[in-house]
Formats: C-alpha cells, structure tokens, sequence
C-alpha cells in the first residue's frame, strides 16, 4: 500500500498520542457528530432503507461470488467502446503501468480526482520519483497536499483540520505550486474555497492528462461513476486529453438497474444528501467529446486474497461512504493517522490487515482498535458485519498460521501477547477443564469481596488503569440454583 505510510508507529502507540491532542479532538468531535446528525436525518426520510441496504448487500454479495466472470465482461464493454484495459497485480504494478501512460503522452503533470486507490498504492510519490507532478483538485486533498499531511477521514481527508490551520497551510503553501494564496486572506470558509479555485483554475485548463478513481463501474456497458460535491472531478474527467482511471477490482456491480440501488444509499450515507450534486459517467471514448483516450487500470493488491476469506470478504462491499468512522468512539478519539493507514476507521481495521496480511506489527494491532459496540455495523449501508470481521481477524493475529499474499503462501506468526496474560489464560482454561475448582474459586472469590482491590496490581494496572474490576456476587450462580432449585446447575 502506499508509502505515504510507510515507518507508521502500530495503532497503539500512535493512537497514544493522538488522545492527547486536545485541538484534534476538538475537531474530529465537531465534524463527525455533525455529519452523523444529518445523515441520520437523510436516512429517516425513506420508509425503504432498510430494503435498500439489503438490495445493496446481496448485489454485492452476488458480485464478489462471480467476480471473475463480471471483470471479463467489464474488460469487454470498456474495449469495445474505445478503452484500453489493464491488470495490476498489485500497487507496484499500478504504479508502474500509470507512469508509463503519463510519460508516453510527454507530460510532466497530472490533475487528479480524489482517489484512494492511487492513494492506497501510492501514486503520487512514484510520479514524483519520476518527474511528473500531481496536483490533487478535491479541496480537502489540496489541504493535505499543501500542507504535506495525510487523509484522516475517507470523505472528509482534511477533517482533522480547522479553519484557521487551513488559512495557514494555503498563506505559507499555495505559492510554491503556482498561483499564492491573497494577500489577508480569511478563514470564512466561502474566501477559502475562492483561493482554492484561483489556485486549480489553471492547472484545469493546462493539464493534458486526468487521473481518477471511480466510486462504481457498470459490466453492463463499461461505464464508470465518479460522485462529488465540487464540480473538480468533472473537470478532471473532461478537459484532459488521457484520462487513465485506478480502480479496484471490487467496485465493479453487474447492471445499470444494480447501480441505482447505489446511487440511493451512497449519499445519504456519505454527505446526508438526497443524491449528489455531480455524477459524472462516462463510458470509452468518445470523437470530439471528452479524452482521445481512456485507460482504466484493475487494481488487485490483495483483493483477490481477500475475497477467499469467507468471513473477511465482506469488507469487500464497502463503498466507501464513511458512515461508520462518524459513529466510531474509537476513531473520534484517536483520528484517522493512528491507522496507519488510507483506509481509517472500523472500514480500515479490517479491510487494511487483509489487504496488507496481518503478519507484521503494524496490521496486528488494527483488529484491535475497535470496542465492538457495533455501531459501525448498524450504520453501514451494505451491512457489513465490522464486528464479527473483527473477531475472526483477531482470532487469525493469535493462532497465526498461513495466509496468501499477492498469490504467495507465508506463515504469520502467532501473536504472544504478554506474560501476564498468558499466564492468566492458561489458569483460566485449567479453572474450567476442572468444575470443583471452578467452584471453589467462585466460592473464595465471593467470600472475600469485600477485600478485593479496585485497580489491578503490577502488569494488569495497565488494563484496569480505564475501567473498573467487575463485582463479585455475594452468591456465584451455581451455589444459588443448588440453594433455591435443590439440584446441581448445568
């Protein structure tokens, strides 16, 4: 994935962090409270959600069970209305096959629509490496760029940031890449979108080469669908020359009729609006209408390998609206850099350690992030089950065993966890294999409840340091149904 997050501190160190960022807080808790409150009213207004989330789920379900058979038949459509497909087996590829394209044209710049796929793969550092500039034009992407940050917020990249940090970033950067922000410039919101699009205006009109992402892509007829708020990407998607599209090989649904369930579900979840204000299609290439050439570039980088996780391969529906980062207690607190990770949130704690594998330290501790409230999951438009990934995720971190990654067998390795809780779950397995001293244990316990501490000592102060130590009961259950039903509890 992208290198943008490579030397990223595992999510327990970097979220130690964030917590005590009293200004990130503040902005995260703002935002996210906010956009929840509207989508949730967005959502009240139809009387069919709840079928829409399930029409949503089982097309994608249906999708990624014939997912070979639909790629082909989105090859087919894009060929035949003018388009040249390509196969990237993983980030590396896609990078190479994109600044292959771009310096065959013999530009030196891109303008790109947001995209996490090419940020996922790290797109932008390779054509830097390469010579070729590009310019991101979503005004949250440009924040992050300008201010040599990293997305925080999958609809919201810039989310950790508050008006007057944003003022700064474009007074100090916005003149290195071109046009410099005004002089006095404000942070009303309205003066800061006006610097933005001074500031793209010209790159628009002199770019020869688009690159983008696409939200969906029909097989029907090898149609892709880009939806935004600004209006950028459908300057991107037509004013260029080429237009080279990095998509993952998820986002593909069968039929025009399986795109409209999408089009309901996917604002309303995202922005909390009834359909959003640009959607932008476009299918091959068209004479004297649009790009001379369109390149779309499959993108798998663990996908595949993914997809053969029964369980895990849900995370594969995801369209990437956000809604369960806006209800998460977990990413409200720590933000979206904590991750380490394009993909934040409860959406990013199991699609990243899948596509990633869950073998290196990095990915392990993901699983974890998450206090399986399940709020996640109930706001989740194609109801994807983050909490029980997350359990099966956190199950394959502790027995290790084998994985496929990139077509290839490697062994993870188990996770030891540490003394102390290894010790008490091997007492605790040895406790229940034997029923008499389960019971009298349960028996000790309750008679001397009132001796025991509130914080745990030594190594558990950690855990205990958070929450309290549940009660003992004057009476365990076992002793209470031998004393009120006469007979041994079972």
């Amino acid at each position: 994935m992208s290198g943008t997050y490579l030397g990223m501190p595992a999510f327990p160190e970097a979220a130690h962090d964030a917590v005590r960022n009293p200004t990130l807080r503040r902005n995260l808790r703002h935002a996210t409270h906010t956009i929840r409150d509207k989508r949730a009213r967005a959502v009240a207004e139809l009387e069919d959600w709840a079928g829409l989330r399930a029409a949503a789920k089982a097309i994608k379900d249906r999708t990624l069970r014939h997912l070979d058979h639909y790629l082909v038949r989105l090859e087919q459509a894009v060929t035949a209305a003018g388009g040249t497909v390509h196969w990237a087996a993983d980030a590396a590829e896609a990078n190479r096959i994109v600044t292959a394209l771009v310096k065959a044209t013999g530009e030196s710049e891109v303008v790109k629509v947001k995209s996490m796929a090419t940020q996922e793969t790290g797109l932008n550092e390779a054509l830097e490496a390469e010579g070729i500039r590009a310019y991101e034009t979503d005004l949250a992407e440009l924040i992050v760029q300008l201010g040599d940050d990293r997305p925080t917020h999958i609809l919201v990249p810039a989310i950790h940031r508050n008006r007057g940090e944003i003022r700064d970033i474009f007074a100090e950067r916005m003149g290195r890449w071109g046009r410099p922000a005004p002089d006095g410039l404000t942070d009303r919101p309205a003066d800061l979108a006006e610097a933005a699009r001074l500031h793209l205006r010209e790159k628009f009109l002199r770019a020869k080469v688009g690159v983008s992402g696409a939200n969906f892509m029909v097989a029907e007829t090898g149609t892709l669908v880009v939806v935004e708020s600004e209006g950028n990407g459908r300057m991107c998607l037509t004013l260029p020359e080429t237009l080279i599209s990095v998509v993952g090989i998820e986002k593909v649904v069968p039929t025009w009729r399986d795109l409209e369930v999408f089009l309901q579900v996917l604002p309303r979840s995202s922005t909390a609006e009834r359909m959003n204000p640009y959607t932008s299609m476009w299918t091959g290439t068209t004479d004297g209408d649009g790009p001379r050439a369109f390149h779309l570039v499959l993108l798998d980088n663990g996908r595949s390998d993914t997809l053969a996780d029964e369980v895990g391969r849900q995370a594969l529906r995801c369209i990437r609206c956000s809604a369960c980062l806006n209800v998460c207690p977990v990413y409200e607190r720590a933000g979206g850099h904590a991750y380490g990770s394009v993909y934040p949130g409860p959406i990013g704690a199991i699609l990243t350690p899948q596509l990633r594998g869950t073998g290196s330290g990095l990915d392990a501790s993901l699983p974890y992030a998450s206090s399986l409230c399940g709020a996640c999951y109930e706001v989740c438009p194609v109801a994807i089950d983050i909490p029980e990934v997350l359990v099966h995720l956190r199950e394959r971190v502790v027995q290790g065993g084998e994985a496929t990654r990139n077509g290839v067998r490697v062994r993870l390795r188990p996770a030891k966890g540490h003394a102390a809780e290894r010790a008490a779950m091997r007492a605790a397995r040895w406790a229940l294999d034997h029923p008499a001293a389960l019971r009298a244990g349960q028996r000790l316990a309750a008679r001397t409840r009132r001796l025991h501490p509130r914080r745990l000592p030594g190594p558990g102060r950690a855990w205990s340091d958070t929450r309290d130590l549940p009660e003992v009961p004057a009476e365990s259950f076992r002793d209470w149904w031998q004393r009120t039903r006469g007979g041994e509890a079972r």
